[in-house]
């Protein structure tokens, strides 16, 4: 039987605890040491998924964002942002042996924004996340990234550091509709594989545990496209902090931060724009929430 905990995630300790995790911005670090992620997604079709992913990865406060796309995507992609580090090579022939020298650089990556489902695509993306898990790579995997491993979750169990994030029905693909049967099939997932279900209320399943535990509800009712995509991204980097600040559970406490923040960027860009939110209006919202609601202080 599963036990649904309820996170009291507006009080000042869990804030504080939220806020510890955060890398106090000095002059004597140099570029790259507080983060740099890689999105493994971009298809002709899906460009803005990958895109939002780095983009708030930085926004946040990653210092470097890199995307490994479909060699159709990264024309588009690059016009949307100079910021962004992006490499056409996902469709290529040799795309391991051209995206793994650039796999080593990275301290988390991201497996699924706007990735596809063109079987070449996702048999290249797949082998990637056997490199990142021999590697020991943190890994966040989303979207068309849990599309693999829908039919082969065994490549993720008994792995390190690997955060899953469906939405409810990504969920129901990856671990059925009978709650019994998905807690027996989640426990093979081992003490180091996370699953953080997107919903109205996000609910953290820790599978060797059965435990869950329900964040509050929050944001609003605006359910556009792209919020997942932030997500996966204010993620990545939540989850190489919280891996640097030496924090019990980093997977978790990344989680539980990034579910509460996107959730306050929805809240405060439905404010401003009401029934017409999009992504893009959440994304610039990014600097006046952390702000707020994460920044330290210098007592802190």
């Amino acid at each position: 039987m599963s036990k649904i905990i309820e996170i009291p995630v507006h009080t000042q300790k869990l804030l504080k605890l939220f806020k510890s995790i955060v890398p106090k911005l000095t002059s004597g670090k140099y570029k790259g040491q507080y983060g740099r992620v890689g999105v493994i997604g971009g298809s002709l079709e899906y460009t803005g998924a990958p895109y939002f992913a780095a983009m708030t990865a930085m926004k946040v406060g990653a210092d470097l964002s890199h995307i490994f796309c479909h060699t159709e995507a990264a024309s588009v992609i690059k016009s949307y942002s100079p910021d962004l580090i992006v490499h056409p090579m996902l469709d290529r022939t040799d795309a391991l042996e051209q995206i793994k020298p650039w796999l080593e650089r990275l301290h988390v990556v991201v497996v699924g924004p706007g990735l596809g489902r063109d079987p070449k695509i996702l048999n290249t993306a797949s082998e990637l996340i056997k490199l990142c898990l021999e590697a020991d790579k943190p890994l966040v995997i989303d979207a068309d990234g849990l599309f693999i491993l829908n039919e082969n979750i065994e490549l993720v169990c008994g792995k390190r550091n690997v955060i899953l994030t469906p939405n409810a029905i990504e969920f129901e693909r990856l671990f059925g509709k009978d709650m019994p049967a998905a807690r027996r099939k989640m426990c093979m997932l081992g003490d180091g594989v996370l699953v953080l279900e997107k919903g109205a209320r996000d609910k953290i399943h820790i599978p060797h545990t059965n435990e869950i535990y329900a964040m509050p509800a929050g944001g609003s009712g605006r359910r556009c496209g792209g919020q997942g995509d932030l997500l996966s991204g204010s993620l990545a980097t939540f989850f190489f902090w919280s891996l640097q600040s030496n924090q019990p559970n980093p997977a978790y406490l990344s989680a539980c931060v990034s579910s509460y923040f996107v959730k306050q960027l929805n809240y405060a860009a439905f404010q401003k724009f009401g029934r017409s939110l999009v992504a893009s209006d959440m994304l610039n919202e990014i600097s006046s929430v952390f702000k707020t609601e994460l920044e330290r202080t210098d007592n802190e």
